[in-house]
């Protein structure tokens, strides 16, 4: 495609983007300022996960007091503290120019700690139990469920739909104008942003964080620069959409399935939140 010929084909999708959904901010800085995918609806999210985990606590705790445990911690350490990996990439790579300048690809290291748990250390004895406790409240809270053909189903689809979306030829163009933009500012020239966030250049320690280099600090704001100035995240959401559309309408039973074992899921949460909670 020429550069007339890519800029025009910029200018449609992102006209489409405008008109399919709620307005969006001028600036990027955040995966949800992309809006919804049609997926999303069929996805486990972060409240699903805290209210889940509530729940798992809870059940764990019933359990352990049942094996005679009876002050058992809601949120225990284990004996001896395992290497807590903090993710907040997005799935477009770094959005954020203050976090793109101060952590570069990594992330402020408080932010590990914040997900640690409060809790005191489980004694040995708690210990041994733990394990049997913790595996009867994940069938509890998966009770009614057909795993492997239901409550997976969407999780295996998204993975094989973002392999069409790599190849789709806009969003390969799109990284490609992202990629000359990242190089013309004296970085790698990288396949796409996901190659930038990754390198092993930036060297991250065992829990996924990165050493935060003046060189991993600039690329990452030419990175973000070149993704506002072309509207990379935007143009990359867009193909996503229209895949995952698609892939719906195509299984579209099999996706009422999965979102039925999603639904079924959150009702038995709120049941044990409301009998335990």
């Amino acid at each position: 495609m020429t550069r007339r010929g890519w800029r025009l084909g910029a200018v449609v999708v992102l006209a489409g983007i405008c008109a399919a959904g709620p307005e969006r901010p001028e600036v990027i800085s955040t995966a949800s300022d992309l809006g919804p995918l049609p997926a999303d609806r069929y996805d486990y999210t972060p409240q699903d996960h805290q209210r889940s985990q509530r729940a798992s606590a809870l059940l764990i705790r019933q359990c352990m007091a049942e094996r005679g445990h009876p002050d058992f911690p809601l949120d225990p350490r284990y004996p001896s503290d395992p290497v807590v990996a903090t993710a907040v990439s997005t799935d477009y790579g770094v959005l954020d120019l203050a976090t793109a300048r101060r952590w570069g690809y990594g992330w402020d290291p408080a932010k590990s700690l914040a997900f640690r748990p409060k809790g005191r250390r489980m004694t040995d004895a708690e210990y041994a139990d733990f394990p049997a406790c913790s595996a009867e409240a994940s069938r509890r809270l998966l009770r009614g469920i057909d795993l492997k053909r239901d409550w997976l189903y969407a999780s295996v689809r998204a993975v094989e739909v973002d392999k069409e979306v790599k190849r789709d030829p806009r969003l390969r163009a799109a990284w490609d104008v992202w990629s000359r933009c990242v190089a013309e500012q004296g970085f790698t020239r990288y396949r796409d942003p996901v190659a930038a966030y990754t390198d092993t250049a930036w060297k991250r320690n065992s829990d996924g964080n990165t050493r935060h280099t003046q060189r991993e600090r600039a690329t990452a704001v030419a990175d973000v620069t070149c993704k506002r100035r072309h509207h990379t995240a935007e143009l990359w959401h867009a193909a996503r959409a229209q895949k995952q559309a698609v892939d719906i309408t195509r299984h579209r039973d099999r996706y009422a399935a999965g979102l039925q074992a999603l639904r079924t899921y959150r009702a038995t949460i709120a049941e044990v939140l409301r009998k335990l909670g």
